[in-house]
């Protein structure tokens, strides 16, 4: 869900992702760890893939959201929103003991 929410804001390739992540406190990513993640979005159709050229190098992979993967998305963080409300009413020890 982050790794399509940081595609979802502009395409990017993906030590750029791992970077925003760890920018944003997610340490664990690493380019090792969303490759085959991205791959499995990409086969799933929630994103799409597409090189382009770079001067300092090889053409890089970028990957950007398709319509079904901004669907998919907005679900997602539907849910999230549901069950962060939970966990804080748990965690906050609102409701009934």
């Amino acid at each position: 869900m982050c790794l399509m929410s940081i595609i979802d804001e502009e395409p990017s390739y993906g030590y750029e992702m791992v970077a925003k992540l760890r920018r944003r406190g997610l340490d664990l990513a690493s380019e090792g760890s969303i490759y085959p993640l991205l791959s499995r979005l990409q086969k799933q159709g929630a994103i799409e893939g597409y090189l382009v050229q770079s001067s300092e190098g090889p053409a890089r992979k970028y990957y950007r959201m398709s319509s079904q993967g901004k669907k998919t998305l907005a679900q997602w963080r539907e849910d999230w929103s549901g069950f962060r409300s939970s966990v804080d009413s748990v965690l906050n020890g609102d409701g009934d003991e």
